[in-house]
């Protein structure tokens, strides 16, 4: 299994490379969009929200498991659908299942990548825990429509795993992350999260007064 301290140490090589992927130069953002988020960025809740909270998280992380399935259905159903909080997904992978599981996140597409990010954190123990991880992401892919082949070809996509390892990078050079789950809450980081109530709390401290 590769490391983080693995996937760390080869970023370097990948940094000069990150400002010409052609997946950095996706599509523009909504006009009204947070001042925190860039083209490329998967995110949901409305673009002018007062909030906009960047995750950055890691798909074999516990900690980021036990909030996407304990804490974030109700963050979402408060203060994203609400229009409160604009929220975007960023890649932290800690070791190579991660990456691979987000690259399959990505292959998923825009309009399925949160649903993917759902179900990938709701299987957490069966494809973390398999014998052949790759094989049992390939199935959870194939489920959600997307063929052993096109799996096989987002793996071999080198501006895909660039534009990942180019998040990690970003994450620790602007906003000093360390661990998953981190938040970037209003361009203030946050680490970790223990309940739906503290996080809220956190949340709400960024509101404008009414």
């Amino acid at each position: 299994m590769i490391t983080r301290r693995f996937l760390i140490a080869g970023m370097t090589g990948f940094a000069g490379s990150v400002a010409a992927s052609p997946l950095l130069q996706l599509a523009s953002l909504p006009a009204a969009a947070s001042s925190w988020e860039k083209a490329g960025d998967m995110a949901i809740g409305a673009p002018e929200a007062p909030v906009s909270v960047i995750e950055y998280f890691s798909l074999t992380c516990p900690h980021c498991r036990d909030f996407h399935t304990k804490i974030f259905p109700r963050v979402r159903t408060e203060y994203v659908d609400t229009g409160k909080v604009r929220f975007i997904a960023r890649d932290f992978p800690l070791n190579r299942p991660a990456l691979d599981a987000a690259i399959l996140a990505h292959c998923a597409g825009p309009e399925r990548y949160f649903a993917f990010i759902e179900t990938l954190f709701n299987t957490f123990d069966n494809w973390t825990g398999s014998a052949d991880y790759l094989s049992a992401l390939g199935q959870l892919g194939q489920l959600g429509g997307i063929s052993e082949a096109q799996f096989e070809a987002c793996l071999a996509d080198q501006a895909l795993e660039t534009k990942i390892f180019g998040s990690i990078l970003e994450a620790q050079q602007s906003y000093g992350v360390k661990s998953t789950p981190s938040f970037v809450i209003n361009g203030n980081t946050h680490e970790g999260s223990s309940s739906f109530k503290n996080f809220a709390k956190t949340l709400d401290s960024y509101m404008p007064e009414t």
